[in-house]
């Protein structure tokens, strides 16, 4: 929606009945004379960088030519007796100023041109010779002449100066130059006080003359007097503004006061009676406002108030309203200019003062809530000294409230003429501006809600940008950041109107980034996932929208894509099925030209873009790091020198320490990865899309150790509820890991998704120590394996059966075979036995082996087989008692054959369980006793076989690790036939590992 900014505010608006309600001869006059006027183009300046409208050719009207055989050039004419340009930058503080026109002359770069206009700026108020008094001057570089014609209804309006500023090489362009520098002056020169030529480049004689007006530099680089010149003009100018204050001020032509009227009176006061008291009441009263104009230019404050006072009450006599409006006006700047002397025009309106220090009785005149930034007040001794005190200058300024009533009363009379919309729209800017620094932000809203509806002569679309842009910084003065970025955004808007030959998407671009934070829109996506949402949201998905368009008008499409992206993450709670939908196809379809990266996008104007990771597609709910399979899982063992060294702190307690220790316990996992060995981490993912969301190249960001992430791809279905992932790596190196995230590359957008930005996420923790790669031993069994497991195997063992079936007294031999498919050397074995029945019943030798041959070809290394062979020999005594059977039922022995008659015997002794094997004198696993037993019988003697690697280190180990140990099950059978499972064969053999070197099941 676009304000109605152009249109009438009133539709009762126009003028009053003595101005425009009767049409005079004068008017006709000038009607003819239109018929034989023709426009001239002067030459353009410079854009106007300071925000002012850039007008480009206003007419200058000359005497000679055809008449017009239209009738829109007259029409023309009686417009432009409007004042067509306002200033958007002006404040109550410009009423002091004289103003100053640069111009360049001819050929100049604009380079060059505005390095000298910038230096000319600087000198922007001077101390007057001789006095304490302060002179203002307001530079432009643009100024359109039918302003000019209202310099004596506002005398900060009539350019009272002009500096040109030219490129001469040659004598023979001298000439030339000069003439074109005198066509220059005639647009002004109703008005001038001075002028100045400054030229660049001539050399020779004509530089030697000595000129006052002329000022010769040999190029752009050594011109060091300009300020000095500068200052010498302005003084000038002050000897010209004195002298013209003085004539007026002491005028003795009592009844013959000249009318001053601004451009489109002139038609209307052809043929009136100059001799009536209410023509010369209002003569008086507007050459009173006229001087109190001259005397605020002038510095002398006091002298202005006074006949501003009086002028008002001549022209409220007379309801002359246009002019007691500008009377009105008057009185309100100088009452500001006394009251805030730091001025209301914010940075670029910030003033230095040059007097004395303000009286200690003037803290006293601000309302609480005011901004005085400045301390230093003007004082008005001069030429023509003002000798009023600080209490008659109290006496006739106004008060902070009554500058606001007398800023209404004046724009209520503006509103009378048509022809005065640039004042009227000025006059509430400037009330605006005073507003702001008292803090008082509705009344301040009023004003700006007039200028909104002031109707102005058609605008062209600059004009528009400009007025929209200036309403924007004015609401975001007093604080309505909302309304500043509506009419920020209707200025983007403008800026790519359809009349527009060229539409400006990159002017646009930039003012609809600046509108986001009135809209409460940042484009860092962090910023969204700290609670609620703030803002509308569909007026920021409107405007995100605008974004990504305007970004691929430009011909940007990593904008487009950054801007789409931002928009899928932070509004997909906001969006239809069918926006969703929409919003992906198009992103699919900008990235298939510009695929989306995690790498900031650096705008003009030092603004960064950050990256969009997709958090919600899929949406995490919950990360749990896995621990190694049971078959490489290292494990926490004694240390090798049987050392148990403590690592707990000697005191009782640390509250800083138990704190950082709780905040690790937190995080770190208490199980470890191998390097080397693929580790899993499970997540638990949500689809929010209504169709089937593909996520490619999906893997695990980590830091602390190098490692190589498994990408992997998932499909999940509309609407998923909670889906298990797993995505797998490999540690390249030891330390500690810690997962920082996952990385996933969803609609041709690569995102970095970390665990920190995560809300609501669930984890058991992120931190894991890696300990060095382990060797991997494959047993294998020269016997077939069991139907049946002997013992339930426990989470710490791997174990598996294998059965051979034998007679009381027959022997056989089990060959195991050991084989590293890992990737570090074997360097020893210890091979224990342990039986698994629970009560000591049975005695008797049936397992021996050595291993001299096979330690001596160790360290066995990767790919290389060793193998040794077990003694199985039969050897029982079956003349035992007949509980004998029903202890070994009892202990899940299974007993068959013929029924027990008699009762048995047994004799018990002590057993020896787990006896070292590898030291030379013994090649037993135990001493066993004789088992007597009378009659038929047969049962199972389950044993079982227990070998570990390990690698010894020369090292002091204190927090040695082990891998998970094997064990076999022996099956015994008397008498027929004895049956014994044993040596299982394994997939991976344990080992154990410690600081150096390490070695592991496969």
């Amino acid at each position: 929606m676009v304000p109605a900014g152009d249109q009438d505010r009133a539709p009762h608006r126009g003028q009053p009945t003595q101005a425009g309600a009767r049409t005079s001869r004068a008017s006709r006059t000038l009607r003819s004379q239109a018929a034989r006027a023709t426009v001239t183009q002067p030459e353009k300046g410079g854009h106007d960088r300071g925000g002012h409208v850039g007008c480009q050719g206003y007419p200058q009207w000359a005497s000679a030519g055809p008449p017009p055989r239209s009738f829109t050039e007259e029409v023309k004419f009686e417009l432009d007796f409007k004042m067509s340009v306002p200033d958007y930058m002006q404040c109550a503080e410009d009423h002091q100023t004289l103003l100053v026109v640069v111009q360049p002359v001819g050929i100049v770069s604009e380079e060059n041109f505005f390095r000298i206009y910038k230096r000319i700026c600087s000198v922007s108020q001077i101390s007057v010779r001789d006095s304490q008094r302060v002179l203002y001057i307001r530079y432009r570089h643009h100024y359109p002449p039918e302003n000019n014609e209202w310099g004596d209804f506002q005398t900060h309006r009539k350019v009272v100066g002009l500096i040109t500023i030219t490129d001469c090489f040659s004598a023979k362009d001298w000439p030339q130059t000069f003439e074109k520098f005198h066509v220059q002056k005639e647009i002004y020169g109703s008005t001038l006080y001075d002028s100045r030529l400054f030229v660049f480049g001539l050399q020779g004689e004509i530089v030697e003359q000595p000129r006052t007006d002329v000022a010769f530099y040999p190029n752009y680089e050594d011109c060091q007097t300009v300020e000095k010149r500068i200052e010498d003009f302005i003084e000038s100018l002050f000897i010209v503004l004195e002298s013209k204050r003085l004539d007026r001020a002491t005028d003795k032509s009592g009844d013959k006061i000249p009318l001053l009227c601004v451009p489109f009176e002139k038609k209307d006061f052809v043929g009136l009676d100059t001799d009536s008291r209410h023509y010369k009441k209002r003569c008086q009263g507007r050459m009173r406002k006229h001087v109190g104009d001259l005397c605020l230019q002038a510095g002398m404050l006091q002298d202005s108030l006074v006949h501003y006072h009086m002028s008002v009450e001549l022209l409220r006599s007379v309801n002359d309203f246009l002019w007691l409006g500008a009377a009105l006006e008057g009185l309100c700047s100088a009452s500001v200019i006394y009251h805030y002397p730091g001025g209301t025009g914010g940075k670029s309106g910030a003033r230095r003062f040059q007097g004395s220090a303000l009286p200690a009785e003037a803290a006293n005149r601000h309302r609480p809530g005011e901004l005085c930034p400045f301390s230093g007040a003007l004082t008005t001794n001069g030429i023509n000294p003002d000798t009023s005190t600080e209490i008659g200058r109290a006496k006739n300024c106004l008060s902070p409230e009554d500058i606001i009533d007398k800023y209404k009363e004046a724009i209520s009379y503006y509103s009378k003429y048509k022809n005065a919309g640039v004042i009227e729209l000025e006059a509430c800017i400037k009330a605006v501006r005073v507003l702001a620094i008292q803090k008082r932000s509705m009344e301040a809203s009023e004003f700006l809600q007039n200028a909104v509806y002031i109707n102005l002569r058609q605008l062209s679309e600059e004009e528009k940008i400009q007025r929209y842009s200036v309403l924007s910084e004015l609401y975001e003065l007093i604080g309505f950041h909302r309304k500043s970025a509506f009419f920020k955004r209707v200025a983007a808007m403008q800026c790519v109107a359809p009349s527009i030959a060229e539409p400006g998407w990159r002017a646009c671009y930039k003012l609809l980034l600046e509108t986001l934070p009135g809209y409460s829109l940042s484009l860092d996506p962090k910023d969204f996932s700290r609670g609620t949402h703030r803002g509308w949201a569909a007026v920021q998905m409107r405007l995100l929208h605008e974004l990504v368009y305007a970004s691929r008008r430009m011909g940007n499409p990593a904008l487009s894509v950054r801007h789409l992206s931002f928009l899928l993450q932070t509004m997909l709670d906001f969006l239809s099925d069918q926006e969703k939908k929409d919003v992906t196809q198009s992103l699919e379809n900008y990235t298939s030209k510009c695929p989306g990266t995690m790498e900031p996008i650096a705008l003009p104007g030092g603004l960064t873009l950050p990256p969009v990771p997709f958090t919600k597609l899929p949406i995490v709910r919950h990360v749990k790091l896995l621990n190694l399979p049971a078959s490489l899982r290292p494990h926490k063992m004694k240390s090798l020198l049987g050392q148990n060294v403590s690592t707990k702190s000697p005191f009782i307690y640390s509250p800083i320490i138990a704190h950082n220790r709780g905040e690790e316990r937190n995080k770190k996992i208490d199980f470890q990865w191998v390097q080397g060995d693929v580790c899993e981490v499970q997540l638990m993912v949500y689809n929010p899309m209504p169709f089937e969301l593909r996520v490619e190249n999906m893997g695990l960001l980590t830091s602390g150790v190098e490692f190589e992430s498994l990408p992997a791809a998932l499909s999940l279905p509309a609407e998923s509820g909670l889906y298990p992932v797993t995505l797998v790596g490999v540690p390249q190196t030891t330390g500690t890991i810690t997962v920082n995230g996952y990385h996933t590359t969803v609609f041709g957008v690569f995102s970095d998704c970390l665990l920190d930005n995560l809300p609501g996420i669930k984890t058991s923790g992120s931190t894991v120590e890696v300990i060095p790669a382990l060797p991997r031993l494959q047993i294998s069994t020269s016997l077939p394996r069991s139907a049946h497991s002997l013992q339930p195997s426990s989470g710490d063992e791997i174990s598996t059966n294998v059965s051979v079936q034998l007679y009381n007294g027959e022997s056989q031999q089990l060959i195991i075979k050991l084989e590293n498919i890992g990737m570090e050397p074997l360097e020893k074995l210890e091979v224990t036995s342990k039986v698994l029945t629970t009560k000591e019943k049975l005695y008797g030798d049936f397992l021996s082996w050595k291993l001299e041959e096979i330690l001596a070809q160790f360290p066995l290394q990767p790919g290389k087989v060793a193998t040794f062979t077990v003694n199985i020999k039969v050897k029982l005594d079956f003349s035992c008692q007949e509980n004998l059977l029903q202890d070994l039922s009892d202990d899940g022995i299974s007993v068959s054959g013929f029924p027990l008659s008699s009762p048995f015997r047994q004799v018990v002794r002590p057993r020896v369980e787990g006896k070292p094997v590898n030291p030379p004198e013994s090649n037993k696993a135990g001493d066993y006793s004789h088992v007597k037993v009378s009659g038929l019988g047969r049962w199972h003697l389950p044993r079982a076989v227990r070998a570990s690697a390990f690698h010894h280190s020369p090292m002091d180990l204190h927090v040695p690790w082990g891998l998970t140990s094997g064990s076999w099950g022996p099956s015994l059978v008397c008498p027929e036939r004895v049956g014994v499972c044993a040596c299982a064969q394994l997939p991976r053999f344990p080992a154990l590992w410690d600081q150096q070197a390490h070695l592991r099941p496969a």
